[in-house]
């Protein structure tokens, strides 16, 4: 991203970070709405249950998104003793993966709409730009936290995707190696190596079909 810095997009440049920091929001809010409803109000206890994006957005991992291309947002607390149900974990490690999916769907729709309609305001290019990576980087964040690794989403919903045999290996696993194995897709994307690439590749294709207007 610092890239569009250098070259003097600074326009998009703002864009796609006011695209971020709503996407970030709407995730993490996600899962403090979720651990709500299943009865663990720690999030809200801390002010996350909120769409404000000052409680949710770490200067730092913001910062690794602009510099680096991926970073992270303040991590939702939570409280599993008070889940009021054994599927509170699995539906709240979803809820921001959803969360995101639902802004993708929601913002290509409003656009293609828009579009057809030739609504003036949808007609400049620092709107196209805004709508578009805006539904995209809410896919890219959905299809990220779905890696079942370290500290991302995807490794609470792992287990109850795996047969019961092979669940508390996996945890352990993950528990032992998972960070170190993240950390380590990370170094090699650092490297030039295109690991996450294929991450936007898929959420690139995924777009399109989330039209149905």
């Amino acid at each position: 991203m610092y890239n569009l810095i250098l070259d003097g997009h600074y326009s998009i440049f703002l864009l796609i970070v006011v695209a971020l920091i709503v996407s970030l929001t709407f995730h993490e809010f996600g899962h403090a709405a979720m651990a709500k409803f299943y009865g663990d109000n720690t999030a809200e206890q801390q002010g996350r249950l909120t769409l404000n994006p000052i409680a949710h957005i770490d200067p730092m991992g913001l910062l690794m998104v602009v510099i680096l291309g991926f970073g992270y947002a303040k991590p939702v607390p939570t409280n599993p003793r008070n889940y009021t149900s054994g599927w509170a974990q699995l539906w709240i490690a979803a809820a921001g993966p959803l969360m995101n999916l639902l802004i993708a769907f929601i913002t290509v729709n409003i656009f293609m709409l828009a579009m057809q309609g030739q609504w003036a305001w949808a007609q400049g290019e620092g709107a196209q730009y805004f709508f578009i990576y805006l539904a995209t980087i809410n896919l890219i964040l959905m299809l990220f936290n779905l890696i079942p690794l370290g500290p991302l989403d995807g490794h609470y919903i792992a287990p109850y995707l795996l047969p019961a045999g092979l669940r508390r290996p996996y945890v352990l696993f993950n528990q032992r190696y998972g960070s170190m194995l993240f950390l380590g897709l990370i170094v090699l994307s650092i490297l030039g190596i295109p690991v996450f690439s294929y991450v936007w590749q898929l959420g690139q294709f995924l777009l399109p079909l989330l039209v149905i207007v």
